[in-house]
């Protein structure tokens, strides 16, 4: 009974010492070392040093793992060298940072029209037509490289249909 105050006290202080740890900073409070990281990163990309460019992006995001910038600029990175399953993940981790974040649904849903992927690009540009407030340039751009890639595809899948039919044998006829 004596420790009772003493250990009511002790328990409340580590309570909020663990919910402050656990909540971490805001969203937008990206630590400045990060941002700079990231411009540098932008700036590689730009010059079409990718290489140099992802590894400015996976310092950035040693410094700050919260720097939604820092996974779209390696999203990109790796788009640009043809990875576009890898690039989709990169996208992921920005949106699970910000769902609504524009950019990278939009660009999320090029790499899936790259990867063949449509039904998730047609899901993004929902979201896309949700989340845009406005008239998003992003959403006619999308919609025809959607378009595109779908015409494409039917277009395969008819000659592959056409090649099978034309290199059946006939059946010989019975007299």
């Amino acid at each position: 009974m004596r420790f009772s105050p003493a250990a009511i006290a002790l328990s409340l202080t580590l309570a909020i010492m663990s919910s402050a740890s656990i909540s971490g900073r805001a969203d937008k409070d990206i630590d400045a070392r990060s941002i700079a990281l990231v411009k540098t990163g932008d700036e590689e990309t730009k010059a079409g040093r990718v290489d140099s460019a992802i590894g400015w992006y996976e310092s950035a995001l040693a410094v700050d793992p919260r720097n939604r910038a820092a996974y779209v600029g390696m999203a990109r990175a790796v788009q640009a060298q043809g990875l576009n399953g890898k690039s989709i993940g990169f996208y992921n981790k920005a949106l699970e940072i910000d769902p609504n974040d524009q950019i990278a649904l939009a660009e999320q849903a090029h790499a899936f029209v790259a990867k063949g992927a449509l039904e998730q690009a047609r899901k993004n540009m929902a979201r896309l037509t949700t989340v845009c407030r406005a008239d998003c340039a992003s959403l006619g751009k999308l919609s025809a490289a959607i378009d595109l890639a779908s015409k494409k595809q039917q277009a395969q899948a008819s000659a592959v249909d056409l090649k099978a039919t034309l290199g059946a044998t006939p059946e010989p006829k019975a007299n």
